[in-house]
């Protein structure tokens, strides 16, 4: 896959890399369905009428992520999905003028893009292909973070989201340099060890 710009994003098709949409709720319902359904009345009506499942969730569903209109996925946990290099965020207002480690990577595409359709797309009826398939200019959002040394490699072209990758030496240095200076700005002293008995004034 490619990115507007003709760039590589690193993989072959991003839905490969979801886990799980960001509006499913724990027990398989469908959130955006309960919480924003005043944008889609007729795609909330349909979901709330089945209870609100998701029927992309639903191993035995009728759809995978593509087919759903509204479906995001946005990785949450702060680390390289390539690398597992992990973030140190400053506190100070150092960390405004300091570029992060991770940076987020867009895997989505647009419609016209995307993978020829799975047998259980192809086995739906027409009705309701025609019903819920995303419209052709619309792009589902799907990022990951990658630290800034693998974005660049995967940028390059020949690096790719899921090889079996360990941090850069720079990459390492520079979270040990964040964390050292982390733990300086979480430091304190103790009274005991503020206090010098060499600087009692005896005089009175």
């Amino acid at each position: 896959m490619k990115t507007p710009s003709g760039t590589s994003v690193g993989v072959d098709d991003p839905y490969e890399h979801v886990e799980r949409c960001d509006h499913l709720t724990d027990d398989g319902r469908c959130r955006y369905a309960a919480e924003h359904g005043q944008h889609d009345p007729e795609f909330a009506a349909e979901r709330r009428a089945d209870d609100l499942r998701c029927p992309a969730a639903d191993p035995e569903g009728a759809w995978d992520w593509a087919d759903c209109p509204h479906f995001r996925a946005r990785q949450r946990s702060r680390e390289c999905v390539r690398c597992g290099l992990e973030e140190v965020r400053l506190a100070n207002a150092e960390a405004r003028d300091t570029r992060p480690l991770l940076e987020e990577h867009h895997l989505s595409y647009r419609e016209g893009d995307r993978r020829e359709p799975s047998s259980k797309r192809a086995e739906r009826s027409e009705a309701t292909s025609r019903e819920h398939e995303p419209e052709a200019d619309m792009a589902h959002e799907i990022t990951v973070y990658l630290c800034r040394w693998c974005h660049a490699k995967v940028h390059g072209s020949w690096a790719r989201v899921d090889d079996d990758a360990a941090p850069d030496p720079e990459a390492i240095a520079a979270k040990e340099e964040r964390r050292t200076k982390e733990q300086a700005e979480t430091g304190f002293e103790t009274a005991a060890e503020r206090f010098d008995p060499g600087d009692t004034d005896d005089s009175g």
